[in-house]
């Protein structure tokens, strides 16, 4: 027997009948605004070439995963889910993947991953019966049927989404021409990249050497000499200003910060190309490197993202057979406070420079990162990011920072997603958490009603337009590296 898929109009809602009533009056004002995306990890030959995805499990399950890792932990093989390898694509039938995938589904309950899930299916796709074994096939079958249709083509659902702003994530050593295509196309869509220079920072990151050939390529500079490779960072940040991008972006293990002489820095830098740099070389070359992009930041007015605090590819198996990004990566304690310190020093009352800090660590929200946003003019908090990024984590959030912080010391709400299918119900529970906590403390005596609607607006699109920079003039064109 099936089983009906249902989505709640009143979910996420405070239970309380008048708390409820006022979180439905302000969702109602923001639920139909358009979708700001300023970080995420979608791909963006989807909308350069606009072509069709194939099937339902190229599409919704193997590269998402905040889905397959949930089924690796219950002994489902990542093979058994067309999960790509080092060596490709296994050899596993796509239906036949989907088809396990639907067996363990129900291991999704009560997880931000079956919201979700919900959403597509139900609002996307407009199934009105459960995903199981028995509606597998089905399932599958209907999906793939209109993902071969115009209106399921990557343009049409970025316009049916109500997309005004997404942007995606690349290195110093990617191509650009992706985004280069979407602007000459025509097509009104805003698809725009983020410079996250990763690859040619972290010694310790497995494309460190071949990414460092690139950069030099990609630049004409001598990337092996200090003065070189800042240049060829503050050309590749051009290239990527080019393209659209209005930030940058750091996923370092820890969020320290550092800041060295220009012959202390020159150095480190000797070392870390050199084979005898040691951890703690590693550590300080990323530290003082997020000093070196704050400066540049400040040149050219990219809005500067920290995303620390996860243990990358903790299975190391794992990594070994698959690579990166495969559901392994574990949050960490994380220093803000000490970390920090070196760049606030030099940086933290510019008001020329803006970074917005992310978390894996909710320790720190009361204790470190509400109060150093409270204060310094540079500093502005990101969103419940990751692990984090759910209706209890969200909630957890605006409980702990809002005393401190305020409202306005936040950017809004931002997906971070490859799961392109999911960003309108990313937002949607964004939204109704947000709501949700606005009318709770309507219902409290501790805003107006008039206020909590500015609120709601500002929560759902003001304060990210104003992080992001997305209505200010774009950059001036310059000559763009491919």
């Amino acid at each position: 027997m099936t089983k009906p898929l249902k989505l709640d109009p009143d979910r996420l809602f405070p239970a309380d009948e008048r708390t409820r009533s006022i979180a439905r009056a302000l969702y109602a004002e923001v639920a139909g605004l358009p979708i700001i995306s300023p970080h995420g990890h979608t791909d963006p030959t989807w909308f350069a070439t606009n072509a069709n995805w194939s099937n339902a499990t190229e599409l919704l399950l193997s590269p998402d995963h905040y889905i397959y890792r949930m089924l690796y932990s219950q002994g489902v093989a990542l093979d058994d889910l067309c999960v790509p390898s080092k060596a490709g694509m296994p050899g596993t039938d796509p239906r036949k993947a989907w088809r396990t995938f639907a067996e363990h589904v129900h291991l999704f309950r009560g997880t931000p991953s079956s919201m979700w899930l919900g959403h597509v299916f139900g609002e996307v796709f407009g199934f009105d019966v459960a995903l199981d074994a028995s509606t597998a096939d089905h399932y599958y079958d209907t999906i793939n049927e209109k993902l071969a249709s115009d209106a399921f083509k990557p343009r049409a659902l970025f316009d049916r989404f109500g997309i005004e702003f997404l942007a995606t994530t690349e290195g110093p050593q990617d191509d650009l021409s992706p985004h280069h295509a979407i602007r000459e196309s025509g097509w009104q869509g805003r698809v725009v990249t983020t410079y996250r220079p990763d690859a040619v920072i972290d010694v310790e990151h497995e494309q460190f050497a071949g990414a460092m050939k690139i950069f030099a390529d990609k630049t004409g500079e001598d990337v092996w000499s200090w003065d070189g490779y800042l240049a060829a960072h503050r050309k590749r940040r051009a290239d990527f200003r080019a393209a659209g991008a209005t930030a940058t972006d750091h996923g370092h293990p820890t969020a320290q910060t550092a800041n060295l002489s220009k012959d202390e820095a020159e150095r480190l830098f000797r070392t870390i190309l050199s084979d005898r740099w040691t951890p703690q070389d590693a550590e300080l070359f990323r530290a003082q490197m997020l000093t070196e992009m704050a400066a540049m930041s400040v040149e050219d007015g990219m809005v500067m993202q920290i995303h620390p605090g996860s243990f990358r590819n903790h299975n190391g198996g794992l990594f070994e057979s698959h690579g990166r990004d495969k559901g392994a990566d574990i949050p960490m304690r994380t220093d803000y406070v000490h970390a920090l310190k070196p760049l606030l020093d030099r940086f933290g009352t510019s008001t020329q420079l803006s970074i917005i800090l992310f978390t894996l660590d909710e320790t720190v929200y009361a204790r470190e990162l509400a109060p150093l946003a409270g204060h310094y003019p540079c500093l502005k908090l990101g969103p419940s990011w990751w692990f984090h990024d759910s209706p209890e984590g969200m909630r957890r959030f605006r409980e702990q920072v809002t005393e401190t912080a305020g409202f306005y010391n936040t950017v809004g709400f931002n997906d971070d997603t490859r799961a392109f299918l999911s960003i309108p119900a990313r937002h949607d529970v964004a939204r109704r958490i947000d709501c949700g906590f606005l009318a709770q403390l309507v219902a409290e005596g501790r805003l107006l009603d008039w206020e909590a609607q500015e609120l709601a607006h500002e929560l759902t699109n003001g304060l990210v337009r104003k992080a992001y920079k997305l209505d200010q003039q774009a950059p001036a064109p310059v000559a763009a590296a491919a």
